[in-house]
């Protein structure tokens, strides 16, 4: 069962060389890895030349000049000829027996008359070299769920006819694209499955090279569009999506200004508090525990 492995670069070598190897490394060996060099100027593109030269599994996409994520995403996965998909990014790993995991987990499903949207995993969280630790993630996911938080993670696996048919990443959107494309799927094909196994590697350590900056502007920009796109006219969706804003991964602190946005969506007593806490305390002084606690006493994470 040949998996298709989307993975967009720009000048990050030394980071690219552990994710590419923990592809190549999979206890699946039927795979395809589709590398997109959006633009580097480093010495990736020799690396990646001598890489496909190599190895037949590895095709490489060059962009002369940058493109972004959601860009070369969608034209990698256009490319592949996997029957399922899955992405990477340049500062992430697989850990070795994530593609065999999936398959083996989606055959199971399938053959219980389940047709999940998507299949997702735990992820190592690395916020430092001595910090780590398992995000524990629901078992499903449905559309409105994501609402509240985009509790997936980064990276999915499904079958590459559904990537297609949902209409791939948007690219137009300036942050936010993973969120609003789950969605499509989860409305379009109804439940995600959880693969209860740690089988990515989130680096989320502190760094200047992060790809994506999630300025006011741009979240802003998101929400609108998200909103508009897939919550309608329900308040309590629009006010969940609303509070995403301010959640510490995010690192908005709420104004007065956004507390009327707030208010104008419907009254919420519990998303008040969380708004609150989000003013008070600064995004900067919480942690992943006290999110998640927050989420559950405002009723938006089971």
């Amino acid at each position: 069962m040949l998996v298709s492995v989307y993975l967009p670069t720009k000048d990050r070598i030394e980071r690219l060389r552990k994710a590419v190897d923990s592809v190549l490394g999979q206890t699946h060996r039927d795979l395809e890895l589709i590398v997109i060099d959006d633009g580097s100027s480093d010495g990736t593109p020799a690396y990646l030349a001598a890489l496909a030269a190599r190895d037949p599994r590895v095709l490489v996409i060059r962009h002369d000049a940058p493109h972004g994520a959601p860009r070369s995403r969608n034209e990698a996965i256009r490319r592949s000829r996997g029957a399922f998909a899955t992405g990477l990014d340049d500062d992430d790993e697989f850990l070795p027996e994530r593609l065999e995991s999936f398959v083996a987990y989606w055959d199971f499903l399938s053959a219980r008359g389940v047709r999940p949207a998507f299949l997702y995993a735990q992820d190592v969280i690395v916020k430092s070299p001595t910090h780590r630790y398992v995000w524990r993630k629901a078992g499903q996911a449905m559309a409105r769920d994501m609402f509240a938080g985009n509790y997936v993670g980064n990276q999915i696996f499904a079958p590459r006819q559904h990537f297609i048919d949902a209409g791939l990443f948007d690219e137009d959107l300036p942050v936010w694209q993973d969120l609003e494309f789950f969605l499509r799927l989860l409305k379009r094909y109804g439940t995600a499955y959880l693969l209860d196994l740690a089988t990515y590697v989130f680096d989320d350590a502190p760094r200047d090279d992060r790809i994506t900056s999630k300025s006011r502007a741009k979240l802003m920009q998101a929400f609108q569009v998200i909103a508009d796109r897939h919550a309608g006219g329900d308040p309590v969706l629009r006010q969940r999506l609303w509070m995403q804003l301010f959640s510490p991964y995010n690192g908005l602190r709420p104004t007065v200004g956004d507390w009327w946005r707030f208010a104008s969506l419907g009254m919420n007593l519990e998303g008040a508090v969380h708004m609150f806490r989000a003013m008070r305390l600064g995004v900067h002084r919480w942690g992943a525990s006290a999110v998640r606690r927050t989420l559950r006493s405002a009723g938006l994470r089971r």
